[in-house]
């Protein structure tokens, strides 16, 4: 079978660590099913799996990639990208990634737990539900688990062209929220505005009306403007860094707001479920970048590597 697959890890060149070639097919475990998968996507996670950090290492050919969609005995089905492990160090039981424990899903055919398939919606197409598994579960467990965002709210979302900002823009406005966003790419902002946005301002630039919720990947470039643009009693929830990983504190404000910071980290199968259908029930729409073949791959995860991306970076595998 076809797969992209990491054999030596680059932490200079991550892109150049993509290798696509055959690999023998996965055997199937008892209660797991095979999946013949149709459609993937990258995630940031890909990129520090590539240059080897955070994963532990694996001999031999290692699959990447963690979202996966595509036709299981005769069903259309979208993949729960976690298995409920929790390795040292980490309590969290439902952050551990199918490629983490060897399952990666960037390849013809897949096998994971039988009860990790979701059937997938009709309306959407198979880059389309690609999309769901990590950067939108990530949104929508830090937007309603970990944040209840209600209706009539204000979310501001940092670095609008993002997996999880799209999603969280999306799914916010469909909950009935007022979106705002912030990048430093015009052309992003204004992508961000058609995708049901408020508001959208440059980064660093002063919010007409302090959020109830911030949602916060981008890290130390950041992290300052959303602790200033929190309202009193109002939560900010993390769930990545990608500008780094060390955040200065504004701690006055921080306290004297009583703001809540909340760390959030992927989601659970209920959540997952729930995050299916609601974006079934209010037609959502993932927002796919691009979309190219499995052998053009490395293409993507430079996008990814350079910023450049607006939305979700495809990969079809029929």
């Amino acid at each position: 079978m076809r797969a992209a697959y990491l054999v030596e890890p680059s932490a200079d060149n991550p892109v150049d660590a993509i290798t696509v070639g055959d690999l023998p097919a996965p055997a199937t475990p008892p209660d797991w099913v095979r999946v013949d998968v149709r459609a993937g996507a990258l995630n940031m996670h890909d990129l520090w799996t590539l240059r080897g950090v955070g994963t532990r290492r694996q001999a031999g050919p290692h699959v990447i990639g963690s979202d996966a969609a595509g036709v299981a005995d005769g069903r259309d089905v979208v993949v729960y990208p976690v298995l409920p492990i929790a390795p040292n160090g980490r309590t969290v039981p439902h952050a551990t990634l199918l490629p983490d424990a060897g399952h990666g899903v960037l390849a013809e055919h897949v096998v994971v737990p039988a009860h990790h398939l979701v059937p997938k919606p009709a309306d959407l197409t198979w880059a389309e539900a690609a999309c769901l598994p990590t950067a939108w579960l990530t949104a929508y467990r830090m937007l309603f688990t970990r944040a209840a965002v209600a209706p009539g709210q204000v979310v501001l979302v940092q670095g609008a062209g993002g997996g999880v900002a799209t999603a969280a823009v999306g799914l916010a406005v469909a909950a009935g929220a007022t979106v705002v966003v912030t990048s430093r790419s015009p052309a992003k902002r204004e992508r961000a505005l058609a995708l049901g946005a408020t508001v959208a301002l440059d980064s660093d630039a002063r919010v007409p009306e302090l959020a109830d919720v911030v949602v916060e990947t981008v890290g130390p470039a950041t992290f300052a403007h959303s602790v200033r643009s929190t309202r009193a009693g109002g939560t900010i929830v993390v769930c990545g860094g990608t500008s780094g990983f060390t955040a200065q504190l504004d701690l006055p404000r921080l306290f004297a707001r009583e703001i809540t910071v909340h760390g959030s980290t992927m989601g659970t199968l209920d959540e997952f479920r729930a995050l299916v259908a609601f974006v079934d029930t209010h037609r959502i729409r993932p927002t796919v970048d691009s979309t190219v073949d499995l052998a053009d791959i490395r293409v993507q995860a430079g996008r990814m590597l350079a910023g450049t991306a607006f939305g979700k970076l495809c990969v079809s595998i029929t």
